[in-house]
């Protein structure tokens, strides 16, 4: 059974920092990339950052260019997206997908962040 699990969301003020965890099984980790999505109330989701499969290359959505970064953990089967500088339009639900180029993505249940003083 194929599981991604978030966790390290919530409530910081702006400026502050989260880290981001997702936890993977039930399917080979290594051989998938990495995809950090988020969904603010009344807007699209969009991805924010990506990791390739062995974590030798990332991309970042502008917006979180130089605040954001994301890392993998092969052995441990877990992604993490490092939040910081948090701005109050950073506040969305945060979710973790598996992307692979020929295979279904899997898609985790989300972590809401919410950046307010």
């Amino acid at each position: 059974q194929v599981q991604l699990v978030e966790s390290g969301g919530g409530l910081v003020q702006p400026g502050g920092s989260l880290r981001l965890s997702c936890a993977a099984s039930g399917f080979t980790f290594s051989t998938y990339a990495m995809r950090w999505y988020r969904q603010a109330p009344g807007k699209e989701r969009e991805l924010v950052a990506a990791i390739t499969s062995t974590g030798g290359s990332t991309n970042y959505a502008d917006s979180v260019k130089g605040r954001f970064t994301i890392s993998r953990d092969n052995a441990k089967n877990t992604v993490h997206l490092q939040m910081n500088s948090l701005k109050p339009e950073d506040t969305a639900v945060y979710y973790c997908c598996a992307h692979h180029p020929i295979r279904q993505d899997y898609w985790g249940q989300g972590t809401q962040v919410t950046v307010s003083s």
